[in-house]
């Protein structure tokens, strides 16, 4: 008897509906067709022993099963539950009605049990477009699914009770998320505080400052000042995601596999933080069935680089384009899949391999010519598109032991959402979201320097020996700093704040 049941196979971050056909006929073969990877054919000892475990016969019959549309590959163990259901509907063990109604996804233990699977979100939402009534899958994604209006979510902990929901023996219980009253209540809650940063007040600034214009910092300082620290609590400062961003997000992460059990949404903005020996393709995305990178696991949100010269030149030069386009595409020879990556760098440095360059107290002990080396590490292609260095300082022991509390990330996020506010105004009409992204077609035309402005700019070029890369950055970032001064135009003293934020473009910054 021919039977059709539905699974789903993730692409980029968006799912695509497979049919799967089952026949079983007289005979007594098992054929599994249309480019199942290795894990889908070694489905059928996983269904025999889970259906032996739940008290059900492997049908003795030639069982032919068809995965449509046959160019796509089908990967993982997700497709488990969605075969076993089609062969026991198929064999007519169990009632087949309306086993067509339903996307049925979920990997099966040998026992009966149903594991979680990825992707989830992208599959629920495609199945809402393609017309299903309902999603059946594991109960650790149900809430993930469940986000997605229209559509009925089923979460199952066995086998055992899909058989007996398409018998009629049981009601399997709607997973129901208030999406939206879910949302509202979380998005304001921040795991990080700058209130518990004692001193660094010009740093804090910086950072307010790239918060407000999405621009991207690195600071520079010796071992023990505080940039991990400083570098955690940037997310707590930026505007709270909207629902459609944190939709996009939880989408990045089910993908990857990366959502902790029984979330339903993302709340809070992603902080990722790889280690300096990270790949290339583990940075980017890739690999042999591509998966999310780095950069993408911190879309909408934050990507701190620790000890940037440390990591290998190649790994640092992938992100140059992502920077710029805000998403990366991964090509393959039968296929390419998109990833969206538009994220906030953050990146921290110490002077040299000592540490100690330029320190207050400590003397450093690198040998002459060693820390020009050591910065350039970083090429200057990708140092330009930074558009705020801040040197970092360690912390006296007075500012430490003071009891005072200093101003709190709620605070500064105030001031952060009325600049973003203010930039969202200006570009209604662009792609563009904040004024890191400006082109320099809108640079000439929201940026105009009075004579004075110009001038202090100029001399600061000829005196500092700023590079010409520096000229558009410093533009940019006094624009932001007008926006925090509620100011339409931009002023001298906002010129002469961001040009303190060029440090590692003044020549002989490094001896």
């Amino acid at each position: 008897m021919l039977v059709k049941t539905y699974g789903g196979a993730v692409n980029g971050i968006d799912a695509r509906i497979i049919t799967v056909e089952t026949d079983v006929a007289t005979g007594v073969n098992f054929f599994i067709v249309g480019l199942p990877d290795s894990a889908v054919k070694e489905s059928q000892q996983r269904i025999e022993s889970a259906l032996r475990s739940n008290s059900f016969k492997w049908p003795g019959k030639k069982i032919t099963i068809n995965m449509a549309p046959a160019d796509i590959r089908k990967e993982g163990t997700a497709y488990d539950l969605t075969l076993a259901v089609a062969i026991l509907g198929g064999a007519e063990l169990i009632n087949h009605t309306n086993i067509h109604e339903y996307l049925i996804m979920g990997e099966l233990s040998l026992d009966g049990g149903v594991h979680r699977i990825k992707g989830a979100l992208s599959m629920a939402i495609e199945a809402r477009k393609f017309g299903l009534k309902g999603f059946i899958l594991p109960k650790e994604n149900a809430r993930e699914a469940a986000v997605v209006n229209g559509i009925d979510v089923y979460g199952v902990e066995t086998l055992q009770e899909v058989i007996d929901f398409f018998n009629g023996k049981v009601d399997l219980e709607k997973t129901i998320v208030n999406t939206r009253d879910e949302f509202f209540k979380n998005i304001h809650n921040c795991s990080f505080d700058f209130a518990d940063v004692k001193g660094q007040e010009n740093v804090k600034r910086a950072l307010e400052i790239a918060a407000a214009g999405g621009h991207n910092i690195i600071m520079i300082g010796p071992p023990g000042a505080g940039k991990t620290m400083l570098a955690k609590r940037i997310a707590s400062v930026l505007p709270p995601l909207t629902l459609s961003e944190a939709l996009e997000t939880t989408k990045i992460h089910s993908v990857s596999g990366k959502l902790p059990g029984n979330v339903s949404l993302m709340y809070e903005r992603p902080y990722r933080a790889p280690h300096h020996t990270v790949s290339d393709v583990a940075l980017v995305g890739g690999g042999t069935y591509p998966q999310p990178g780095e950069i993408s696991l911190a879309h909408n949100g934050v990507l701190f680089l620790d000890e940037l010269p440390e990591f290998k030149r190649t790994v640092l030069e992938v992100m140059r384009q992502p920077l710029e386009d805000r998403q990366i595409t991964i090509s393959r020879a039968k296929f390419s899949v998109d990833y969206p990556a538009s994220f906030m760098l953050i990146a921290s440095m110490n002077p040299c391999p000592c540490g100690y360059y330029n320190h207050p107290e400590k003397e450093c002990v690198c040998s002459p010519g060693v820390v020009q080396k050591y910065l350039n590490r970083i090429s200057g292609p990708l140092l330009d598109r930074i558009d705020i260095h801040i040197e970092v300082v360690p912390v006296s022991f007075e500012e430490l032991s003071k009891q005072a509390t200093a101003e709190s990330s709620s605070e500064i996020r105030n001031r952060v959402i009325r600049a973003r506010e203010i930039q969202q105004t200006r570009y209604v009409d662009t792609e563009m979201h904040c004024n890191a992204q400006m082109n320099i077609k809108l640079l000439r035309k929201h940026c105009y320097l009075d004579k004075s402005s110009s001038d202090l700019l100029k001399q600061a070029m000829e005196k500092l020996g700023l590079s010409a890369r520096a000229y558009d950055r410093i533009i940019k970032v006094s624009r932001t700093i007008a926006d925090l001064d509620n100011s339409d135009a931009i002023q001298a003293h906002h010129i002469a704040e961001a040009i303190q934020y060029r440090s590692l473009d003044r020549e002989n910054w490094a001896g």
